[in-house]
């Protein structure tokens, strides 16, 4: 089994910073990339940021500029620095991990972390 795990939300006032990170474990070969997903209230989710395995990276244009995000590999961990709050980022943040188990690739998902911007 692999578990994916976020952590770091918070309630932070605009203007702020925050990290969040997700931690991979379990039983797979490797890791090919990482995204971060952001739910807004009453919103669908959407794609802020995505790490591939050779370390390029990509960003939505809103946060482009304001958040980056990185790796640590050897402990299959990936970081969301987030800065310059506002507002418009309160929600769920989730890590998506697409891993390799065996000879097939799989997409797992953790439970989110919440993160909360006051004006």
């Amino acid at each position: 089994q692999v578990q994916v795990v976020e952590s770091g939300g918070d309630l932070v006032q605009a203007g702020g910073s925050l990290r969040l990170t997700c931690a991979v474990s379990g039983n797979f070969v490797r890791i090919t990339a990482v995204g971060w997903f952001h739910q807004a209230p009453g919103k669908q989710r959407e794609r802020v940021a995505t790490i591939s395995s050779s370390g390029s990276t990509d960003y939505v244009d809103s946060v482009t500029g304001r958040f980056t995000i990185s790796k640590d590999n050897d402990k299959n961990t990936v970081y969301l620095q987030m800065n310059d709050l506002t507002p418009e980022d309160t929600g769920v943040y989730y890590c998506n991990a697409l891993v390799v188990i065996g000879s097939q690739t799989f997409r797992r998902e953790g439970q989110g972390t919440q993160v909360t911007v006051s004006s």
